[in-house]
């Protein structure tokens, strides 16, 4: 046989299978050209020239190999719709005389003529839709591009590669599976699996259990440190729980069903219920898949706008100043002088000055910030030898800032008056009743709260486990904390915090012209560390401008590929449906037709129809929305982690709307495909 018969066969192949190859050729087209998008933003040249887009292409780094992982998982899965279909083709051509040697030719030109459609379909639509997708992301971080397209080498030589390569696994795995099985087996490849199944209690206790254990992980955890760590452990559990209960726990359900005579007698679930008996054990795993991505779609896109729409609270409260300057001496050096400091703070008022700027709302007070571990109501600065040991546990670790009475009183402009044994206490995100405070090297304080924070400190917005605002009788106090915290790390070893200045001041120009002067301010405080060497305290610079920058960048990069990784899996979500449908529909075609010769009517097979269907491809759906509200605890401590302005009333609201938004998306999928099973279904029915 020449070469050009075996085309030709693949071609009529193809045609003639549209209805399970248009829709695989079109995800395939929509893989290649999302892959091509994330990876031609990752290296665009023009995000390099915009503030906020080195941080964005790193996330977009991620999602390239996010996205690679998925199009090689879920193109491999689907796959084996076209091919198990395509098997009692293969069966009658082999019994016709066409040996396996020629099968594998016709398989090999339609994965051919498969990848070059999709490559370049997938490509050119790319090219276009990368310059939008460019534009939104620019949109996001206030920069501008130009309209021009830009087709660069790499990202088309990295999808072609990869998918390339994904192609080449499908095609060995037909082939293995074509060499494999004999002829006959391939004719009765669609009947396969029609043994009745038995409902595995073990198997559908271990499922649940791994449910349970799951859930409980998500609601039980307190600490959002603790939330990360456990997120990984919870979401593999949940998959795995997901396709057992789905695969083997549904059979059990079924057969659960089967024994209620009340409800499993009755003509719409008489069927239905003992169809999807038999088709579960094999269909489960499509089901499952469908519910853990509509759960990967709903937590990705939640999250990720939650994060984005609380950028600007976010800023406010990380950065309560537009710009802050944190100088202190090395640790074993005497307590910072404000003499030390007047260098930088008149190289600032210059650069000010040239703007026709002047600091506004100044706070000017020396600080002294350590972390304790926290134990009722007393504070242990000892952390190192526990740390050194691999014994600290870092969700009781608490951060504590401290200040003297007189820069309270200066900053507040109060007057308050302390005893040696009393102190004034403020706390963010933790709660504190006690009466005392005891610190590690002290005798108990007294404890009066505040209800207002004494100072401002942007950082502690950062720290989830909560922090301690302290306000002491003097100077001398800070100094004892710290000299006992010296004596702790010449000891042991670790870190050290040295008593700082704070100097923190507001400006009266927009953005863009703040970002001029922290650049101009940072370049002038290099210069003049430069010349005044060891002679000059260290500093650190706080701007809020360039913060809200790199937060922008941050969480506009994570919404940014929310979406399209959110749209990917919905593409998986929606192409699996659609197989599932049709798969169903020629199962259930002959079934159908049989229980109409005997008696049942049109009129009794539609509601049965409509039992099966609703009841198979709506519980993924719940299902998800039951992982989505076990999960919303432990999601929402780590977006706590990731943003100081998360809220969990906020995440609620948004993870609702999206979860709605979702399931109307749902039922119209489900709408569309669901007429591709009737149709096949009444077809048979009319002949």
């Amino acid at each position: 046989m020449k070469g050009g018969f075996y085309i030709r066969l693949a071609k009529e192949g193809i045609l003639k299978n549209r209805k399970f190859y248009f829709p695989y050729i079109l995800t395939c087209i929509c893989m290649i050209m999302m892959f091509y998008i994330v990876a031609y933003l990752s290296v665009s040249a023009d995000f390099q020239n915009v503030r906020g887009g080195e941080s964005l292409q790193a996330l977009l780094g991620v999602g390239v190999f996010v996205i690679a992982v998925f199009s090689l998982i879920f193109l491999y899965y689907t796959n084996s719709f076209l091919i198990r279909r395509r098997q009692k083709e293969f069966g009658l051509y082999n019994i016709l005389g066409m040996g396996k040697r020629n099968l594998v030719k016709i398989l090999v030109w339609e994965n051919l003529i498969t990848a070059a459609v999709s490559l370049a379909l997938g490509l050119v639509f790319g090219f276009l839709f990368a310059k939008l997708a460019e534009l939104a992301a620019m949109k996001l971080l206030g920069g501008a591009t130009g309209f021009g397209i830009h087709i660069a080498l790499e990202p088309i030589m990295y999808t072609a590669g990869l998918f390339l390569a994904i192609f080449f696994l499908i095609m060995l795995r037909v082939l293995i599976s074509i060499y494999r099985l004999r002829p006959v087996e391939l004719l009765k490849s669609e009947s396969v699996g029609e043994k009745p199944p038995k409902g595995n209690w073990v198997l559908a206790l271990i499922g649940l259990a791994l449910l349970a254990g799951a859930y409980y992980l998500a609601v039980a955890v307190m600490e959002p440190l603790s939330a990360m760590m456990m997120f990984f452990n919870a979401v593999v559990m949940v998959i795995v729980a997901t396709y057992i209960l789905f695969i083997t726990g549904s059979v059990v359900l079924c057969r659960l069903l089967q024994k209620n005579r009340k409800y499993y007698y009755k003509t719409k679930h008489f069927v239905s219920i003992s169809s999807m008996a038999y088709r579960m054990k094999r269909n489960g795993a499509g089901l499952a898949s469908i519910c853990i991505l509509s759960t990967m779609v709903l937590v990705t896109v939640s999250s990720t706008v939650c994060l984005y729409a609380q950028t600007g609270e976010a800023v406010e409260k990380r950065y309560p100043h537009d710009y802050t300057i944190s100088m202190g001496n090395s640790m074993e050096g005497p307590t910072i002088q404000r003499s030390e400091t007047e260098p930088y703070i008149q190289a600032i008022n210059e650069v000010l000055s040239d703007h026709g700027q002047t600091a506004q709302n100044v706070e000017d007070y020396l600080l002294y910030r350590n972390y304790a571990i926290k134990s009722g109501n007393q504070l242990t600065l000892n952390t190192y030898e526990a740390e050194a040991n691999g014994t600290l546990d870092y969700s009781k670790l608490v951060d504590f800032y401290m200040i003297c009475l007189e820069d309270y009183n200066q900053l507040s402009g109060e007057n308050r008056q302390l005893n040696d044994n009393e102190v004034l206490l403020y706390t963010v995100k933790m709660d504190y009743t006690e009466d005392t405070l005891e610190m590690e090297g002290f005798d108990p304080w007294k404890v009066e709260t505040l209800s207002e924070p004494p100072f401002q400190v942007g950082m502690a917005e950062a720290n989830m486990n909560g922090s301690l605002f302290l306000v002491v009788k003097d100077l001398s106090v800070m100094e004892q904390a710290a000299d006992h915290q010296l004596a702790l790390v010449k000891e042991y070893g670790g870190f050290m915090a040295a008593i700082s200045e704070e100097y923190s001041f507001d400006m009266d120009c927009d953005e863009e012209e703040q970002l001029e002067i922290n650049d101009e301010i940072y370049a002038r405080l290099w210069q003049l560390g430069e010349e005044g060497g060891a002679d000059l305290p260290n500093y650190s610079t706080d701007s809020k401008a360039q913060g809200r920058t790199d937060l922008v960048s941050i969480n506009g990069g994570l919404f940014f590929l929310g979406l399209l990784l959110g749209a990917v899996f919905l593409f998986g979500t929606v192409l699996i449906m659609y197989y599932k449908q049709i798969t169903e529909g020629y199962e259930d075609q002959g079934r159908f037709d049989i229980l109409m010769k005997v008696g049942m009517s049109q009129k009794e097979v539609k509601k049965s129809i409509n039992s099966q269907v609703l009841t198979v491809f709506f519980l993924p759906l719940i299902t998800a929305g039951i992982h989505l509200a076990f999960a919303f605890p432990l999601i929402s401590k780590i977006l706590m982690l990731l943003s100081s302005a998360a809220e969990e009333k906020t995440f609620l609201i948004t993870t609702s709307c999206c979860y709605l938004v979702f399931a109307l998306f749902y039922m119209i999928v489900y709408w569309m495909t669901s007429k591709s099973y009737y149709t096949i279904i009444s077809t048979k029915n009319k002949k």
